[in-house]
């Protein structure tokens, strides 16, 4: 790499990594640590790549979403604590609720968490998820809903009167 493209990937990693962070944290269901290493990750396999690369977000993004799958490929994860109650009408109702839908998307399988984010956080079309995920349209579907289901069952205060990713709670 020359110097030109050195600068070009620092000033890329400079601009965009406070973005390319927050959909790391949602990857990861809300683990700091885990993240930072997702996006460390990311960066590393498209510096290699950094000649070729035409749009370097779009393959940052890519590269941590397949990294992210395939880590849970690897392990499958166990779910954590429990949610919080209901929350109070004391002016924070709605940074509960992050919590609240934090916690609960960090009880989603890695699979589920990607499939949600890609979907409804990214909005991407469900072909494009499937080909991202290396699956069917079809199981991006059926993911897609028993994860809703399941968001719906550990966070109950989720569902009236908000609603989920956009999708009306039933």
């Amino acid at each position: 790499m020359d110097a030109e493209e050195e600068r070009r990937f620092r000033e890329f990693v400079s601009a965009r990594s406070p973005a390319l962070m927050r959909l790391a944290y949602l990857l990861t269901g809300g683990d700091q640590h885990a993240a930072e290493d997702l996006l460390q990750t990311a960066l590393a396999r498209t510096v290699t790549r950094w000649r070729g690369v035409d749009a370097p977000e779009a393959y940052v993004r890519q590269a941590m979403y397949r990294q992210q799958v395939s880590w849970w490929r690897r392990r499958r994860e166990t779910t954590v604590s429990e949610p919080p109650d209901r929350a109070v009408a004391d002016g924070t109702h709605g940074v509960e609720l992050q919590i609240v839908m934090r916690r609960a998307l960090a009880r989603l399988t890695a699979r589920q968490r990607a499939v949600l984010v890609l979907r409804y956080y990214e909005d991407l079309p469900e072909a494009e998820v499937a080909e991202i995920l290396g699956c069917s349209v079809g199981t991006v579907r059926s993911t897609a809903h028993r994860s809703l289901a399941r968001l719906r069952d550990l966070a109950p205060e989720l569902r009236e009167p908000y609603t989920i990713f956009g999708e009306a709670s039933a």
